[in-house]
């Protein structure tokens, strides 16, 4: 059976009120990645935070974090592009890739989401306010115009499936040879926090496997965005796909206060149950086809 691939999702946009253990800084982030490298993690997915937690998007904290990353261990870096999109053009959600590549300093994997979703925050079961007018918007044009400039710059694309019509996207662009194969996909499971993709349950992942191409070969990973993962780790395992996860999509209280890296030891632990070895940076390379 094939290596898993284990990627950390350390921060998305968590704060510290149940767990203090998200990291913000350009030094936590990098801290973490060495961290997570060490306990079984091939990858680390990190978000731009100011010291307040509050999003960051300028690109010196971008790169200064991929080069603090860098100067610690291995893993392969994702960075995200961000979420909230309808004022941004296609180039301007790309300038920090663009910059970091132009500066010698540019990460591993780039994100593609395939599709266009509401985003709208759930609290206690309601909708907060200010976010239902959030859309995370992906036109057909600006995801071909992100695979051509990821191929440019030899970035590998992370193509993250929020639902079925998002997989047939995915699969188109593989028949365009738009992407090369094989192709990297997440399925974006979301509890909790949003609705916008299918549900953490067993179900919802399973719909996901369903509608696999028969005719592209996919590398799939599954993460759980404001919900706990580890009910869907044996599923993944068993079915040849790899798992992603971190304290920023769920705080894992039920480990005490872990932090990143316990939840990566945790993953390893339940892989090495089911049979499947870890794969490291390198190894994840060769499976994934990134140069």
């Amino acid at each position: 059976m094939k290596k898993l691939i284990i990627e950390c999702r350390v921060n998305e946009y968590n704060t510290r009120e149940r767990n203090r253990n998200v990291p913000w800084s350009t030094e936590e982030i990098a801290r973490d990645a060495k961290s997570c490298r060490d306990a079984g993690a091939a990858i680390v997915h990190f978000h731009g935070r100011k010291h307040d937690g509050s999003p960051e998007h300028a690109y010196e904290p971008y790169r200064d974090t991929v080069l603090a990353i860098r100067g610690r261990s291995d893993i392969l870096i994702h960075p995200t592009l961000g979420y909230v999109t309808l004022d941004a053009s296609a180039e301007e959600r790309l300038g920090n890739m663009r910059r970091m590549v132009e500066d010698g300093c540019a990460p591993d994997i780039a994100p593609m989401d395939m599709g266009s979703t509401n985003v709208s925050v759930l609290r206690d079961g309601r909708y907060l306010p200010e976010s239902e007018e959030r859309v995370y918007q992906n036109s057909t044009a600006t995801l071909h115009y992100f695979a051509d400039r990821l191929k440019e710059w030899q970035l590998k694309p992370y193509l993250q499936v929020w639902n079925l019509s998002f997989m047939r996207e995915v699969a188109q662009f593989a028949r365009l040879e738009w992407v090369a194969q094989p192709v990297f996909v997440e399925f974006v499971c979301t509890d909790n926090h949003c609705i916008g993709g299918h549900p953490g349950t067993p179900k919802g992942l399973q719909a996901f496997i369903d509608f696999l191409p028969s005719d592209i070969h996919v590398e799939w990973t599954v993460c759980n965005y404001g919900g706990n993962l580890f009910p869907l780790c044996a599923q993944a395992l068993a079915q040849g796909g790899h798992v992603s996860i971190g304290l920023g999509d769920w705080d894992y209280r039920e480990l005490g206060e872990p932090t990143n890296a316990d939840l990566v030891d945790h993953v390893v632990r339940i892989a090495h149950e089911a049979g499947r070895e870890v794969a490291t940076p390198a190894e994840a390379r060769e499976i994934l086809g990134i140069a």
